[in-house]
């Protein structure tokens, strides 16, 4: 049985533990406003950027389109782009989204198809060198940036172009974690390369005619790698605004789950000291009557 001495020092030392995850609950509080609001105010652009490219490709097909619409004309190598964050604390956040992509490379394997991965996030790299180390083919981390801009979308963006004008991939999907809410993050992929413009956003794409000054196969050689990099952008935001929530949603659980732990240790002391006291008294009493 622990002495007392001991008991104390556990109390004490969960009490530190229980204000160090009570202050990062309030930080990751006070960060998560800012990042919500981003990570909303990006997907109404992404999703018009869907809704004009649902236009301009309907004026253009065959061999007018360009490969980052039509695709090389195989998907034999698929290139998984998973974006995860720099640091851990922050419950399942990283490792649903790990989870997904690891699904995705193992159903792609098991139809005979090769898989590459890109690492954008510390964490994700870390989880998925684990089992596909030989098979990562980049990684960008963003752990010194304070805040995340579009420079580091276009950064990703560049190296996932360059490789797909390498020839290295054919299909290119994105894994992120889309904001819900606090206690919600849905871990999402997404295809980027070739360009997926069928569905809602071919849906909701006004059907009226429209003449394009320069050409739409001009338009949308600029355009569709611009895609990339707000698609990517869009994610990266998601995931800041997902990141805080799932790590504040976390460190409340790991505050009360400290609070409990204080409660029975405390308990436990009150037994242990009370139990001594009762020792002694009945070590004195008994002296006093053997006198």
């Amino acid at each position: 049985m622990p002495s007392l001495k001991d008991l104390r020092n556990r109390i004490a030392s969960v009490k530190a533990t229980q204000k160090i995850t009570k202050a990062m609950q309030m930080v990751a509080a006070a960060k998560l406003k800012r990042a919500q609001t981003a990570a909303e105010a990006a997907r109404p652009y992404a999703e018009k950027m869907e809704a004009v490219l649902a236009n301009l490709t309907g004026a253009v097909t065959g061999s007018d389109a360009p490969m980052l619409l039509s695709g090389t004309g195989k998907d034999d190598v698929h290139l998984l782009v998973v974006a995860t964050a720099e640091r851990g604390l922050c419950g399942a956040f990283n490792t649903s989204i790990v989870r997904l992509a690891r699904e995705r490379a193992l159903a792609l394997q098991a139809e005979g198809k090769t898989v590459k991965f890109f690492c954008v996030g510390r964490k994700g790299y870390d989880l998925i060198r684990r089992q596909f180390e030989k098979q990562i083919v980049g990684y960008i981390e963003f752990r010194a940036v304070k805040q995340l801009s579009y420079a580091q979308a276009e950064e990703v963006g560049a190296q996932v172009l360059k490789l797909f004008a390498e020839g290295q991939f054919d299909v290119a999907t994105l894994f992120f974690s889309r904001f819900k809410s606090v206690i919600s993050q849905i871990p999402t992929a997404q295809q980027i390369i070739p360009a997926q413009v069928a569905g809602e956003a071919a849906a909701g794409a006004d059907n009226a005619p429209y003449e394009f000054e320069p050409g739409e196969a001009e338009i949308l050689a600029d355009l569709l790698p611009r895609n990339v990099t707000i698609q990517i952008f869009k994610a990266i935001l998601e995931n800041a605004a997902s990141e805080q929530g799932a790590r504040m949603s976390s460190m409340d659980n790991a505050t009360r789950n400290a609070g409990e732990m204080i409660k029975k240790q405390t308990l436990k002391y009150n037994r242990a000291r009370q139990a001594m006291i009762t020792k002694e008294l009945i070590e004195i009493i008994s002296g006093a009557e053997a006198l």
